[in-house]
């Protein structure tokens, strides 16, 4: 009986990365990334480009086995497709993005040549904000692999860098620390209601700037490295500070008083009591569990839980030690609402009735629990892992990886899972989605071989430079 759960595990696995390597992606006979999905049953709209937020975590497998070429590859052809000169057209990408997904595309002369998607093609055609983040974080993860040291200081490398800081730190209308951007910016590429500043984003922000702030090292980038130093610490008290839900959170905001105004308001968002469901959370959460709030604004506290933004929150060091235990315990403590039957929900809970025709736009494919309204994704798993490991809380991710690894096969890796409990295969889910494939190998990897989680993370910030910009932050306040 043993024996033939071992063949099956070694079974499960090889087909695995066999999936893995026919979802390569060639260019000019080099190895540039993987596809979104090979999914021959239906029509492959752009399901057979290589996308940057997809490619991550096959391009962390790659560098653990120490194939390190194909993210080179990546990293580089990438790069060529971000516009260095500035857009004279609306409608045309800006200068230093970095593209959501890309294409190998062959001419009439049989030359090949790639064709890049800033959002001009997408469903509702939002530019990804997320691509140029989580370049930079990719970036680094590949000279941690490889102390390729170079790669990062070669003049077109750190314009790229210059060019996507330009844009993160650009004088705005905005007064916040955080990024405002549309919805659909990210992972929840739909209209979900996380326009504004969403965790998830705000997140991947903070450790793109730590990563430009290792990097950038080159003269002539010393006024960005100080538009870091300034933001970074106002950016993590901010989010430490106003995103932070826990039940001495909670029981703060169910007293505010809304309408002040001046250097005495506490409640400074002015958020209204009666928008939060407080008694669904006060049942919801554990006495030691907390979590960041999906979304932070004017009138404005979402209390939703966005997964991805906390698990980063986790293993980029955005969350200080006590709040990623509490994070870790939430999930421990509600694993039948997060993970269920498959690792792991997106967000939770669902919108439903009014609120989901009035917030999504009545879209089909995020009715409630499915998709991005709150569905299971199986991708993040390999974040839930790397978390496990940095709170040395090993065993959630053995269980998830346990609950999931067998039916992952069964269902042909689809891209999603529908349902309360994650057994429904999603009703649109493309089977032999690369992320779900690659999320469940580099979560076992990472079980495997503990060592290698400095791929994806971070050291706290000091905490005298926090209690700063708290001080500074609370100063800046009362002065209006």
């Amino acid at each position: 009986m043993q024996l033939d759960k071992l063949e099956t595990k070694i079974s499960i696995e090889d087909e695995a990365w066999q999936l893995l390597e026919n979802s390569i992606l060639y260019y000019q006979g080099r190895p540039i990334g993987t596809l979104a999905a090979y999914d021959a049953s239906v029509e492959a709209l752009n399901y057979d480009q290589c996308f940057v937020r997809d490619f991550v975590s096959s391009a962390l497998l790659f560098l653990i086995k120490g194939r390190t070429e194909i993210v080179k590859n990546f990293l580089e052809e990438t790069l060529k497709l971000q516009p260095k000169e500035r857009a004279l057209n609306a409608y045309k990408p800006g200068r230093g993005l970095i593209p959501a997904s890309f294409k190998v595309v062959t001419n009439s002369n049989g030359e090949e040549y790639l064709e890049a998607d800033f959002g001009e093609h997408a469903i509702a055609r939002v530019t990804p904000v997320d691509s140029c983040l989580w370049w930079l974080i990719l970036l680094r993860s590949y000279i941690v692999a490889t102390n390729d040291y170079e790669i990062a200081y070669r003049p077109e490398f750190q314009t790229g860098i210059k060019l996507i800081m330009d844009i993160c730190l650009a004088n705005r209308f905005d007064m916040y620390p955080t990024l405002l951007v549309p919805d659909g910016a990210c992972m929840i590429d739909r209209r979900m209601g996380i326009y504004g500043h969403p965790l998830e984003i705000q997140v991947l922000f903070f450790a793109a700037l730590r990563v430009a702030r290792e990097l950038l090292i080159c003269k002539g980038n010393e006024e960005i490295v100080e538009a870091i130093d300034n933001r970074l610490p106002l950016l993590c008290s901010h989010l430490r500070q106003h995103y932070w839900i826990d039940i001495h959170r909670l029981n703060a905001v169910y007293r505010f008083k809304s309408e002040e105004y001046g250097k005495e308001a506490v409640n400074l968002f002015n958020i209204y009591a009666d928008s939060l469901p407080y008694y669904d959370l006060d049942k919801w959460l554990p006495k030691k569990g907390g979590y960041f709030a999906g979304n932070v604004g004017p009138s404005q506290l979402d209390t939703r839980f966005f997964t991805l933004g906390n698990l980063m929150a986790v293993i980029s060091g955005l969350s200080n030690e006590t709040q990623a235990e509490a994070i870790m315990n939430l999930i421990e403590k509600r694993w039948d609402d997060l993970i269920g039957d498959m690792p792991m929900k997106i967000c939770y809970p669902a919108l439903q009735g009014e609120e989901y025709r009035v917030v999504t736009g009545c879209d089909p494919k995020n009715i409630p629990w499915s998709y991005h309204n709150a569905g299971s994704w199986p991708v993040l798993m390999w974040m839930l892992t790397a978390a496990a490991l940095k709170t040395n809380r090993l065993d959630m991710a053995r269980k998830a990886i346990e609950i999931a690894k067998d039916k992952l096969s069964e269902d042909e890796w689809p891209e999603y899972y529908d349902g309360k409990k994650g057994r429904l295969i999603g009703k649109q889910a493309r089977k032999y989605q690369t992320w779900t494939i690659a999320g469940f190998l580099l979560a076992k990897e990472l079980i495997e071989q503990p060592a290698n989680l400095p791929l994806v993370t971070f050291e706290q910030l000091p905490l005298e430079a926090v209690s700063r910009a708290c001080e500074f932050e609370l100063n800046s306040i009362e002065r209006y």
